[in-house]
């Protein structure tokens, strides 16, 4: 393996493995994302996103915020203490600019995460694996 290569997955393995951000510190978001670039193996930094949540009257989505992911992939802040509530939510992501400040192109214009929070006293993470033919997500720790 390239040390190129050997340095990108280290990256990678470090970012998945971290701790950072996880915690239910006071003030901390109650959820959180994180956007990994797998085709570089490194945090996809400057993904913009938005996220949503659909509310009853007129099943209408409401924006809460709008935001990009720092160095590390990640968004702080996405949605502050006290904000969360039951209910249907859906996180927004633009991978196509994101692969185009790169000069790649993508199959995916966007990408829309769309989960149910049925306990608004737990965390949520939703991680986005990332690459300009494929995407994945999950519901992490």
């Amino acid at each position: 393996m390239s040390s190129g290569a050997a340095q990108r997955l280290q990256t990678l393995q470090r970012h998945v493995g971290s701790q950072e951000g996880r915690g239910m510190e006071p003030g901390s978001s109650p959820l959180t994302t994180h956007v990994l670039d797998t085709a570089s193996g490194l945090p996809a930094q400057g993904l913009y996103l938005h996220l949503s949540r659909l509310e009853d009257r007129g099943q209408q989505w409401t924006e809460l915020k709008k935001s990009c992911t720092d160095h590390d992939g990640r968004c702080p802040g996405l949605l502050p203490s006290g904000q969360m509530k039951a209910g249907t939510y859906k996180l927004s992501f633009n991978p196509e600019g994101y692969w185009k400040k790169s000069g790649q192109e993508s199959f995916y214009p966007y990408v829309e995460v769309v989960f149910t929070i049925t306990n608004e006293t737990h965390k949520f993470h939703v991680p986005l694996l990332l690459s300009p033919w494929s995407y994945t997500t999950y519901r992490g720790s």
